[in-house]
């Protein structure tokens, strides 16, 4: 018999959870334990400066509101650092990755006009200005007078994978975004390498997150190659909106889940909400695990889910 799979719930505790969040982790409880599959649970709190007092326990709140539940005890991402220290090592030693001292404006100013913002920097491609010009950390350090950051190293060429709902994709890393971080300057972690690190550490064989996410995938997949670790298959979802098309952001309090529960809305009325919007006869209100013979991810609609003020009445909100 087969191993069972594991999945995930993986929020960042940087503001309250939304509607778009509620569905993303019901989505991947019900893919999981539908198949009598293993869940656990990551709060990806690495970007300190964002983690707001008390999110750690709302953000666990917010998930038990909505009856979930997972395997195991809750992984602090932030509790890991020597395990990401050392894979940031390791690809240094074998050349796969590289100091960096450039700044934003400096990338930015490489690949843009004069007149054009420098704010361009966090979508231009690296044009790989410190390949090779740094035998280590220390010697970036000596000679700019910086704290380096480490990029890793990516070849040129046409990555061909697959996505279990999106399905197959094409992505050139090279032309599109070139070397990437792998970790910012003074040692910290970037998202790209810790998220593979913790899914192998964690045994995640799936991953079922929003189609926002989807562009970070190939990214990924170099990573886990560069460290020989095992590809988690995707599934990426089309993300709820508001009714103007525009995704949800964590500062659309008056959807977050937080506000929801002060309102008094019943969390089973909204599950039922999400199981409709997810291809389920749901007529009822219901809870999680009520609902999770009726899950099949193949009925999953392709278009994003549009949440207005008629989706709010009809969940009490």
């Amino acid at each position: 018999m087969a191993a069972a799979s594991t999945g995930r719930l993986a929020p960042s505790p940087t503001g309250h959870l939304h509607l778009g969040h509620a569905r993303s982790f019901l989505l991947a409880w019900w893919h999981a334990r539908s198949r009598a599959g293993r869940i656990v649970l990551r709060l990806e709190d690495l970007d300190v400066e964002r983690v707001k007092p008390g999110s750690i326990e709302d953000t666990r709140a917010d998930l038990e509101w909505l009856g979930l539940d997972w395997d195991g005890e809750l992984w602090l991402q932030s509790e890991h650092a020597a395990a990401f220290d050392e894979a940031v090592a390791s690809l240094l030693a074998r050349g796969l990755a590289y100091a960096c001292v450039c700044t934003r404006k400096e990338i930015a100013q490489a690949q843009s006009a004069p007149h054009e913002s420098v704010a361009l920097a966090e979508k231009s491609r690296y044009p790989g200005t410190c390949r090779g010009r740094y035998a280590s950390l220390e010697d970036a350090r000596r000679a700019s007078g910086r704290d380096p950051a480490v990029r890793l190293l990516v070849e040129p060429g046409v990555l061909e994978l697959h996505d279990e709902f999106a399905g197959p994709f094409s992505v050139d890393v090279a032309a599109q975004t070139g070397d990437f971080p792998i970790a910012r300057r003074a040692g910290a972690v970037a998202y790209q390498l810790a998220v593979v690190i913790d899914d192998a550490r964690q045994g995640v064989s799936e991953v079922v997150r929003g189609d926002d996410l989807l562009p970070s995938a190939a990214r990924q997949y170099l990573v886990q190659r560069a460290l020989g670790l095992p590809h988690p298959r995707w599934w990426h979802v089309p993300l709820v909106t508001d009714a103007q098309g525009v995704r949800l952001a964590k500062r659309t309090d008056a959807l977050s889940l937080a506000q929801l529960r002060a309102r008094g809305v019943d969390p089973r009325a909204l599950i039922a909400w999400v199981a409709r919007c997810s291809g389920m006869d749901a007529r009822e209100p219901a809870s999680a695990r009520e609902l999770l013979p009726h899950f099949d991810m193949r009925k999953l609609p392709r278009d994003p889910v549009r949440i207005d003020a008629g989706a709010l009445v009809e969940l009490g909100g």
